[in-house]
C-alpha cells in the first residue's frame, strides 16, 4: 500500500476543490473561446488547405473554385451555428447532439450521435497535436527525428492542464488563442487593403511557388474538395456540450461564446479564400520536399519573412497543437452524459478532485497516445475522417431539434423547425458526400468504428440492466442470513501484525480457525510460539481458544492451500459465512512495498476471483512505525 502521494498530487494537479467551489471554476466568453473554440479556430489553418490540396491538379485554375467552395462551407457553418444556438437555449444543462437526439429521436439516435462525436474528438486530439508538432518540425528540421516524443510531451501537458480544471485551462490557453487571432487579423486586414488598393492583383512580398495544371476540372474533384474543406467545421458543437461550464447567465454566455467563435472562423475562412486567390497561392504537395503550408505562404506573401512572419507562424504552431484541447474539454463531457444513462461505465459520470471528469480525460489521453504511436506522430491521413463524425453529430442534432420544435408547437416553432430541417438536410447530404469522397482514403475506418462503439455501449447497458435486476430487493431483511460467521485467520509466524489481527478476530466471533501453512524447506517453530504466546495467555484470561489448522505445502505454495481450505470450509458449512481475516503490513515508504512478498494482496485477489457470496474478506492493516 502507498502513502504520501496526496501532497504530490496537490503540486501537480492543484488542491482538491469542493463541490461548493464550482462557481469559481465557471468561465465567461473570454475563457470560453480558448476552452471550447481552439478546434474550430484551428480548422481555419487546415480546412482551406485540405480543399486546396485536392485542387492541386488544376494548378492556378483551381483557385477560381476556392471562393465559391468557401461560400458554401460558410453558409453551412451558419446553419450549424443557428441550430446549436437554439440547442443551447433549449438544453441549458448541456449535452449537445447526444442529449438532443436521445430525447427527441430515441436512444439509438442519441448513441449514434455520441459515438460519432467521441470518435471525432479522439481523431481531433491526435491530429491537432500531430499537425502542430509537424509544423514545428518543418520550421526546425533538426527536431524531425523527435516528432513522436514531442507529440507525446504535448499530449502529457494537455492532459495535466485539463486535469487542473476548466478555469485554469482557459487562463493558460488565453494568450496563445488571442495571439493567433491577432496575427490572423493583421494578415487578413493588411492583405485586403493591398488587394483593394491594387484592383484585386496585389504584388506578393515573397512570391509563392508556381503550379502547373496536370488535370482537367471534374465534378468529382469538386465534390472531393468540398468534402475536405468541410473539416473546417469540426469543433463548432463543443460549446453546446459544455454549457454547464459557463457562469450565469450561462445560456447567454454560451451563445455569445459560440457566436464569437463562428464569427472569427467565418471571417478567417472568407479572408483566406479571397487572399489565396488574389495572391495566386496554390497548395503544395504535403509529402513533397518543398512543402509549405498555405498559411505560411499567405503570411510571407502579405507581410514578408520578417519578425512578424515568425511570430504569426509561432502562433499557428501553438494553436494547432492546443486545438486538441477542444477534444479534452468535450470528450469527457459527452462520456459523462452517456454514462449517466448507463451506456458507458459509471465512473465516467463522476467528477474528480478538480471538478472535471477525470476518467474521460485519462481515457482520451490513452487513446490519443495510441493513435500517435501507431502513426509515428504523423496523422495527416486522419484529417479527412473528422468530417464524418462531426457532420453525423450535426445531422442528428438538427433532426432532433426538428422533432423538438414539432412537439413544442406554435408559430415561432414552425420557423425554427424549418431552419433546423434545412440544416439537417444540408449536413446529412454532406455526410454522404464525405463518405463517398473519402471512402478509399480511410472513411471506411470510421464506418466500422462507429457501429463498434455503438455495440460496446449497448453491451455496457445490458450489463447494468442485468446487474440491477439481480441485486434489487423488495423484501424485509432475512434473519437467517445473519448467523455468526466462522473466522479464518492466516498466520505464518507470531508478530505484532498477526497479534493485532487475532485480537480483532477474537472480538468478533468465538469460532476462529488459525490457518498455518508449513513448508518442507523452512524451519517451523510456530507451534512452540503458539503455545507460549497465545494458548497460555488465552487460557489464563478465560478467552475462547482459536483452533489451529495446519496445512502442508510440499510445493512451497502458501496462498493456494489457504484458498482451497477456505473454499472447502464454505462447502462444509453451507449455512454459514466464512470471513477470512488477512493481516497486512503497511510500509512507511512507498518503495518499501517492493521489498515484501505481497501475499496478503495475492490472497485477497484469489479469494475475490475464486470465492462466492458466503466467502468474505476482512483486512486488518498494521502500519510500520519506524521512520
Amino acid at each position: 500500500m502507498l502513502r504520501g502521494t496526496v501532497p504530490l498530487l496537490d503540486v501537480v494537479l492543484g488542491r482538491p476543490l469542493a463541490t461548493s467551489e464550482e462557481r469559481a471554476e465557471q468561465i465567461g466568453p473570454a475563457k470560453g473561446i480558448p476552452v471550447f473554440g481552439l478546434d474550430a479556430l484551428g480548422s481555419a489553418a487546415y480546412g482551406p488547405e485540405a480543399a486546396l490540396t485536392l485542387l492541386i491538379p488544376l494548378g492556378v485554375a483551381g483557385l477560381h473554385l476556392i471562393v465559391p467552395l468557401t461560400v458554401v462551407i460558410i453558409v453551412l457553418l451558419l446553419l450549424v451555428y443557428l441550430s446549436y444556438r437554439q440547442t443551447i437555449s433549449a438544453y441549458p444543462s448541456g449535452g449537445g447532439s447526444y442529449i438532443v437526439a436521445r430525447q427527441n429521436l430515441g436512444t439509438f439516435a442519441g448513441l449514434l450521435a455520441a459515438s460519432a462525436l467521441l470518435i471525432d474528438y479522439a481523431l481531433d486530439a491526435a491530429v491537432g497535436i500531430s499537425t502542430g508538432i509537424g509544423a514545428l518540425t518543418s520550421a526546425l528540421p533538426a527536431l524531425h527525428p523527435h516528432t513522436l516524443v514531442l507529440c507525446l510531451a504535448a499530449l502529457a501537458i494537455l492532459m495535466l492542464v485539463n486535469l487542473r480544471g476548466v478555469n485554469e485551462t482557459g487562463g493558460i490557453f488565453l494568450l496563445p488563442t488571442y495571439l493567433f487571432l491577432g496575427c490572423m487579423g493583421v494578415v487578413l486586414i493588411l492583405g485586403m487593403v493591398k488587394t483593394m488598393g491594387t484592383g484585386g492583383h496585389p504584388i506578393p512580398v515573397v512570391k509563392p511557388p508556381s503550379s502547373k495544371a496536370t488535370a482537367a476540372f471534374s465534378i468529382w474533384l469538386l465534390i472531393k474538395a468540398y468534402g475536405s474543406g468541410c473539416t473546417a467545421l469540426t469543433g463548432v458543437e463543443a460549446v453546446s456540450n459544455g454549457v454547464g461550464a459557463f457562469r450565469d447567465d450561462r445560456i447567454k454566455n454560451a451563445q455569445r461564446t459560440l457566436g464569437l467563435i463562428i464569427l472569427a472562423l467565418a471571417i478567417m475562412l472568407a479572408g483566406i479564400a479571397v487572399l489565396v486567390k488574389a495572391y495566386g497561392i496554390v497548395a503544395t504537395e504535403p509529402n513533397g520536399n518543398n512543402y509549405q503550408s498555405v498559411l505560411s505562404m499567405l503570411f510571407a506573401a502579405v507581410a514578408g519573412r520578417g519578425w512578424f512572419y515568425y511570430v504569426a507562424i509561432f502562433s499557428v504552431l501553438v494553436l494547432l497543437t492546443l486545438s486538441a484541447n477542444t477534444a479534452f474539454a468535450d470528450f469527457p463531457r459527452v462520456c459523462h452524459f452517456v454514462a449517466e444513462d448507463g451506456f458507458l461505465p459509471t465512473s465516467f459520470a463522476n467528477r474528480g478532485r478538480r471538478l472535471v471528469y477525470t476518467e474521460g480525460i485519462i481515457v482520451l489521453t490513452l487513446f490519443t497516445a495510441a493513435l500517435l504511436i501507431g502513426f509515428g506522430g504523423i496523422t495527416d491521413r486522419l484529417i479527412p475522417l473528422f468530417a464524418i463524425g462531426a457532420f453525423t453529430a450535426f445531422t442528428m442534432s438538427q433532426a432532433g431539434m426538428v422533432a423538438h420544435w414539432k412537439r413544442e408547437g406554435g408559430k415561432r416553432s414552425r420557423h425554427s423547425m424549418a431552419l433546423n430541417l434545412i440544416g439537417a438536410i444540408a449536413t446529412g447530404i454532406t455526410v454522404l458526400i464525405v463518405i463517398v469522397a473519402k471512402f478509399s482514403e480511410g472513411a471506411w475506418i470510421t464506418l466500422i468504428a462507429i457501429p463498434a462503439l455503438l455495440f460496446a455501449m449497448y453491451r455496457v447497458h445490458r450489463h447494468y440492466e442485468t446487474l440491477r435486476s439481480e441485486i434489487s430487493i423488495s423484501r424485509p431483511l432475512n434473519p437467517d442470513l445473519c448467523s455468526s460467521p466462522i473466522l479464518v485467520i492466516t498466520m505464518q509466524s507470531w508478530t505484532r501484525v498477526n497479534e493485532q489481527a487475532l485480537c480483532a478476530a477474537m472480538s468478533l466471533s468465538r469460532e476462529i480457525k488459525v490457518v498455518h501453512v508449513s513448508e518442507d524447506d523452512k524451519p517451523d517453530d510456530f507451534a512452540e510460539h503458539w503455545k507460549k504466546y497465545v494458548e497460555a495467555p488465552a487460557r489464563s484470561a478465560d478467552l475462547p481458544l482459536p483452533e489451529i489448522v495446519r496445512l502442508h505445502s510440499p510445493y512451497r505454495l502458501v496462498v493456494t492451500p489457504i484458498v482451497n481450505y477456505v473454499k472447502q470450509l464454505a462447502a462444509e458449512n453451507p449455512d454459514r459465512r466464512i470471513v477470512t481475516v488477512i493481516p497486512e503490513l503497511v510500509e512507511h515508504r512507498w518503495y518499501e512495498w517492493l521489498l515484501h512478498t505481497q501475499r496478503a494482496e495475492i490472497l485477497k485477489a484469489r479469494l475475490l476471483m475464486e470465492g462466492h457470496d458466503r466467502i468474505s474478506i476482512l483486512n486488518i492493516p498494521w502500519y510500520e512505525k519506524s521512520a
